[in-house]
């Protein structure tokens, strides 16, 4: 634990014990469990039926395959501390505590002193609460971890808590519990609000999208916000609820809301952070006809994508060809490889063709993401534990996924986000080849090669004291940088040949001239992945036809028509530029569609532009799919 974090929880039972001594208690003091009056129970659960059948949902199947064999008690409360519902082991507790782990028990500080039900909501956050903690003697039996629930509103609708008798982990079983309470919350986003309103999930990449992490938006047909979980505020760095889709990104509502479903689509913050994004419709209109999922066809086509490659890598880029081949003969001999650039230019690609090329391709590869997993639960989950290690352990244990990678690959992404006490543990790892799990003082020998890629500047995180620089230098024996595709000498083959894998059948084999310049001189700030995305959008909207211009996505031109409007200030007039480029858009519908995006969907501005009504405007972007 940092020294900051150290401080904050101190803090957080000083401030605590303080609240108990304005109340009038002192550690003597033993609270009398009052039984609530008849019919006030019945009132309490059938209010809250919702939170209590949501958490069932999440904690049921958790408790069955986690924590049957702990000795554990979960508990959920509602927002005034009184216990709703109760699931685990009851012998935790001696027979003078045991009533306050029943339904009806309150454990609000002003009653029950410092502990972790009551000062979760007293504090707003998640909190731990060990033995000696506890400000009344009488609880100083049990060790309390807990975190809120919170509604779509952000106010507190619950508290989920762990119990247990025993000395635990705190971080990992504090990470256990906020973990379960993430998860309730966004179940009730989604019950709540599933049926009747768009659902947008949003992470840092698109791999992370089933994270209980993941911020959710649910938002009407006019893109207003009207619910979301705390994540999607802390991704987006302002309060969601209320606010529309257009003030929160630089695409448009109809394209965020017209994306096909499931499909990732990437989407930049006003604030100019870049995000990935899923779309989920209104389930009452999942069945509708005229709202059939467009990519069914691509998905089909993608069956026959061919595994990544050394020899399909690049074609004709030397850079990445330098990369591929000189990683290729490094790691081979047991030397580490460091891939970096910036987000989305392949480098799981890479890895997965390396892994194909080398001796190991009948081993396992291993690839976690360190950005995905929350920080109390990485060095459980790389490491492994033995069974019986804490509270939510197996019962058989987990290897982990170092041990799962022995005699292959294991690959490290975000390297970066990796907290400080796991450094330390992989350094020792990387240095003995021997892993000792969570829980035990046996180490197991394994056997690995390793490959970690990171999009931030490593020497940055040294600096600030986030990341070792003994760890660096132990990971760092050959660093490679893949180029962004804006920089690919080959991309106008690379585009071709990622068209060519997902195209539907009886498409065109190529894309037209025209097209194809757009999407090669496209600055593409979200590279391989952006482009696939793209020209999957595109296929889809074409629906068999040769695609066309207004056939991509409209954040894809709004891009290219930013890009080109910074060029023209930033080196002044080219005439001949300007001249290509109307010659370029001919086509009426293609112009109408270049104009509009100029305007950011103003039709009064874009029609008189056009010199044509805006009835006929609104024809056109009917006909274009795009209103």
């Amino acid at each position: 634990m940092r020294t900051s974090e150290y401080s904050d929880y101190r803090s957080v039972i000083a401030d605590s014990w303080d609240r108990c001594i304005a109340w009038g208690l002192d550690h003597e003091y033993e609270p009398t469990h009052l039984e609530p009056e008849a019919g006030r129970l019945e009132e309490i659960q059938r209010v809250h039926g919702e939170l209590l059948s949501v958490t069932e949902a999440e904690v049921l199947p958790y408790y069955r395959n986690v924590l049957a064999n702990s000795r554990c008690l979960i508990l959920l409360a509602d927002q005034h501390g009184t216990v709703l519902n109760s699931w685990g082991d009851e012998r935790i507790t001696d027979a003078r505590l045991k009533p306050w782990f029943q339904t009806g028990a309150n454990w609000q500080e002003q009653n029950c002193g410092t502990n972790a039900i009551g000062t979760a909501i007293a504090v707003g956050a998640p909190v731990q609460i060990k033995r000696n903690e506890h400000f009344l003697k009488a609880n100083r039996s049990i060790i309390g971890s807990a975190a809120p629930i919170f509604d779509a509103h952000k106010q507190i609708a619950g508290v989920l808590s762990v119990f247990s008798d025993a000395y635990l982990p705190q971080a990992h079983t504090l990470g256990m519990v906020r973990l379960l309470s993430q998860s309730v919350e966004n179940r009730l986003i989604s019950r709540l609000f599933g049926p009747d309103h768009f659902q947008i999930t949003v992470n840092t990449t698109a791999d992370n999208f089933d994270s209980p992490w993941s911020g959710i938006l649910a938002c009407d047909d006019s893109g207003r916000i009207i619910a979301s979980n705390q994540r999607a505020d802390q991704l987006l760095g302002t309060p969601t609820v209320d606010a529309r889709l257009d003030e929160l990104f630089t695409t448009h509502r109809n394209h965020i809301l017209g994306h096909p479903e499931h499909e990732s689509l990437q989407l930049t913050t006003r604030s100019k952070v870049r995000l990935s994004a899923r779309l989920k419709r209104p389930s009452m209109t999942k069945h509708d006809p005229e709202r059939a999922d467009p990519t069914a066809g691509i998905r089909d086509a993608g069956q026959d994508v061919p595994l990544p490659s050394i020899d399909n890598l690049e074609y004709g880029d030397s850079a990445v060809k330098r990369c591929a081949t000189q990683s290729l003969k490094v790691l081979q001999r047991g030397v580490p490889v460091l891939i970096t650039g910036e987000t989305g230019v392949g480098k799981e690609v890479l890895v997965k063709a390396l892994h194909q090329a080398s001796p190991r391709k009948d081993q396992p590869l291993v690839a976690v993401n360190c950005a995905a997993i929350p920080p109390e639960l990485v060095e459980s989950e790389l490491f492994g534990y033995e069974a019986g290690a804490f509270t939510g352990a197996r019962a058989q244990g987990s290897l982990g996924f170092i041990r799962k990678a022995h005699k292959g690959i294991l690959f490290l992404d975000e390297i970066g986000e990796m907290p400080l006490s796991a450094q330390s543990r992989l350094l020792r790892v990387l240095q003995e080849r021997v892993v000792t799990p969570v829980g035990s003082t046996e180490g197991v020998p394994v056997d690995i090669l390793l490959v970690t890629a990171t999009n931030r500047p490593l020497n940055a995180r040294i600096d600030s004291g986030h990341f070792r620089a003994d760890l660096y230098y132990r990971i760092n024996g050959l660093r490679v940088e893949l180029p962004s595709l804006r920089n690919r000498a080959d991309r106008r083959f690379l585009i071709q040949s990622i068209y060519a894998q997902h195209r539907d059948r009886g498409q065109a084999d190529e894309l037209s001239p025209k097209v194809l310049s757009a999407l090669e001189n496209h600055p593409w700030p979200g590279n391989i992945r952006q482009l696939v995305n793209v020209l999957r959008v595109a296929i889809a909207i074409a629906d068999g036809e040769e695609i066309q211009i207004w056939h991509l996505p409209e954040d894809f031109l709004a891009e290219f028509d930013s890009t080109a409007n910074s060029d023209a200030r930033t080196e002044g007039p080219a005439p001949t530029e300007a001249t290509n480029r109307d010659e370029e858009v001919t086509d009426p519908l293609a112009r109408t569609l270049q104009v509009y995006h100029k305007h950011t969907g103003n039709v009064t501005q874009a029609a008189r532009e056009l010199a044509i009504s805006r009835n006929t405007l609104y024809k056109r972007l009917r006909d274009l799919g795009v209103r």
